[in-house]
């Protein structure tokens, strides 16, 4: 179960620092309910998420969880109907609703932002830092900052 969570939170950790955000930490857990539970903090520039590019960019960030575990999976759910990421979709939802009010549009924008990060995350370079990333997280539990830059550099700074 752990290897799931640690794909979650690496797709996140990726997003995060591909998009220009700085990740402090990324954790996994014991859940309580679902059976699990991991955490990544992202720390972003500045006012960078009162801007419409930031929350666009927040938004990826959030469903870039669900989108690594789909691709681990190999199976095409949609973010919006897997239990366990109704908090990332959830919150996705509210950076969202300051830019697009009305619910049908804001649905379709976060489908569109979904897409996007599947096919980032289908580029190979990008697809191995989410692997790369994972596999430490998954013997290590928890990652700092430091060693997140040590693995994502390998990948992304080319």
């Amino acid at each position: 179960m752990l290897n799931l969570t640690a794909y979650h939170e690496a797709g996140h950790a990726v997003m995060a620092r591909y998009l220009g955000g700085k990740v402090g930490l990324v954790t996994l857990e014991p859940g309580i309910g679902s059976g699990r539970y991991g955490l990544t903090e992202v720390r972003w520039p500045g006012d960078w998420l009162e801007t419409r590019r930031g929350r666009e960019q927040a938004v990826m960030v959030a469903l870039a969880g669900p989108a690594a575990e789909m691709i681990h999976l190999g199976e095409p759910f949609h973010p919006a109907t897997v239990q366990e990421w109704a908090d990332d979709w959830r919150q996705a939802d509210e950076v969202l609703r300051s830019l697009i009010p009305q619910e049908h549009t804001r649905f379709m924008a976060l489908e569109n932002l979904a897409r996007l990060v599947v096919s980032h995350f289908y580029q190979d370079a990008v697809w191995a830092a989410v692997s790369a990333l994972a596999d430490e997280l998954d013997a290590h539990e928890t990652l700092e900052e430091e060693s997140v830059e040590e693995v994502l550099s390998v990948w992304m700074d080319h």
